[in-house]
Parts: C-alpha cells; structure tokens; sequence
C-alpha cells in the first residue's frame, strides 16, 4: 500500500471539500479498490504467468499464448483505471484550493483598506472551515462528477473488449498464436482461475457501485441547490409581505377634496351660487 500514499494523501483532503455521498464514495474507492487491489488481488495474480503452463515446448509459445488469454495484466488495468477515475476529484480539489486562496487573499485586501474592521463574510467557507459547494465550485463538483460516470462506463467497457468474458479458464487449447503450431497447437492451463474470476466480479461490482454513487451525488447536489433556491425565494416573499405599503396616491392630483375628482356643476347651480356668494358679502 505504500505505492498508494501520495494518492491517498490527496484523496483524504477531498473530505473536507465533498459532500455525505462523496465522503462514502471516497470509501468505497479506499476499502474496496485501493485496500483490496494492493492487499489481495495483487497476490493473485502475481504467479499469472510464471504459473502459467503449456504442454508445447516450442519456444516462446507459452507467451504467446499467455498474451492471446491476457493481453494485459488486470491489476495494471485496475491501477490505471482508479488512477484516471480519481484524476477528477484531484482537480477539483486544486480548483477549490484557489478559489478559496483567491478568496482570502481578496478578504484581507479589503480588510487593510478599511482600516482593519471586519470585511464580509466569505463566500466559500464557513465559521468552521468547511467549504460550501456553491457558485463557481458547485459547477466545478458537477462537473467531476459526470467525468468520474463516464470513466467508469469507459473503463468497464474496455475491460469487456480487452479481455473478453469474464471469467478465467482453468485450460484452453491455444493453435492461433504463433510460434505455436497452427494445426495441432498447444494446451495451456491457467493458475487459480476461480480466485481471479471472483476478483473480477467483484471489482466491477465495485467500479458500477462507484458510478452510481456518483449518479447519487449528483441527484443529491441537483435536489440541495433547489431546496436552496425555494429558502430564498420563501424568505424574499416574506419580505416583502411584513414591509409597510405606502398609500396609493391618485393619479389626477390633489385639492381641498383629499384628492377626489369633482363632477362640473350645472350653469344655473353655479349661477345661483354665485349669487348667495355676493348676498353674503354685501350683508
């Protein structure tokens, strides 16, 4: 396990930058791919082909045959395989580093200017430390996700035109690989093909169970941020509904008659008040 330190170093630091299903992700790859493929399925294949028996004395028809069953080592396969599958998560990790750096550094500018008072909040992180999965970092999340689904679709795929069936042979008659003779050719027998055919179940059981929890994670982000968007619309609703209404004021202006429009008078009304107008002054 020592060969996967460095990579597992990085790995522990996304934790603190994922999600509940990203942490168990992170588990999944540890315990059941990383642990299991240096613990044991490296011990199993190790004698593949020093183990590795033809009844042909022919020189280099043993190889030849062993390349036609393996034309290449599962365990380098799988190495390569979580190598790449975790190149994603590695990313993001150096994305979010610099966002939150170029976050700080901004913070403490801002701060010097205003004379040491505190600045704004961040953004990206909380009282404790913890990154929030928001803006620019929830896209950058997403998108290594949906990188990590189509790896491991790739990757099993390939597996599938690589080697073939899955599961190991314990012999088969090998007469289509040269040097070997292509009449009667050669019997070639296999090294525990149960315990290597159960390795391979087993790893892509872990390689499907590792995509759909990718698959889970993304459902998770989608359904977080939509709750999210549902708090702020709720709470901006509710201000607005407790803040005071200012009254309407009327279009067609104000007068003595808080602001009600007068119908004109009839001439003779407006003669004949004019006239008690004039008796009332002359009185």
């Amino acid at each position: 396990m020592s060969d996967w330190s460095y990579l597992s170093n990085l790995l522990h630091k996304v934790q603190a930058h994922s999600t509940v299903v990203g942490k168990i992700w992170m588990s999944v790859l540890f315990v059941f791919r990383i642990f299991v493929l240096g613990a044991a399925a490296d011990n199993v294949w190790d004698d593949e082909l020093s183990e590795f028996y033809c009844d042909s004395k022919e020189p280099g028809c043993k190889n030849s045959c062993y390349n036609w069953l393996f034309p290449m080592s599962y365990v380098h396969y799988w190495v390569l395989q979580i190598t790449f599958v975790s190149t994603p998560t590695l990313v993001y990790l150096g994305h979010a580093v610099f966002i939150i750096h170029k976050e700080k550094k901004t913070m403490r500018l801002e701060q010097s200017k205003m004379n040491g008072k505190p600045a704004k909040t961040s953004k990206y992180t909380d009282e404790r430390g913890k990154v929030k999965i928001k803006g620019i970092l929830f896209y950058t999340y997403l998108t290594q996700l949906v990188f990590k689904i189509l790896l491991e679709v790739g990757f099993t795929a390939g597996q599938f035109y690589v080697f073939g069936p899955l599961k190991v042979v314990s012999d088969f008659h090998c007469k289509n690989s040269p040097p070997c003779a292509l009449g009667s050719g050669s019997r070639c027998y296999v090294s525990r093909p149960t315990e290597k055919t159960i390795f391979i179940y087993f790893m892509l059981a872990v390689s499907g169970l590792s995509a759909l929890l990718n698959v889970v994670e993304i459902a998770y982000l989608l359904c977080n941020k939509r709750r999210s968007a549902k708090k702020k619309m709720a709470a901006a609703t509710h201000v607005l509904m407790a803040a005071p209404c200012a009254p309407a004021k009327p279009t067609w202006g104000t007068n003595q008659y808080r602001g009600y429009p007068l119908l004109p008078l009839h001439p003779q009304v407006t003669s004949r008040l004019s006239g008690d107008d004039a008796h009332i002054h002359s009185e």
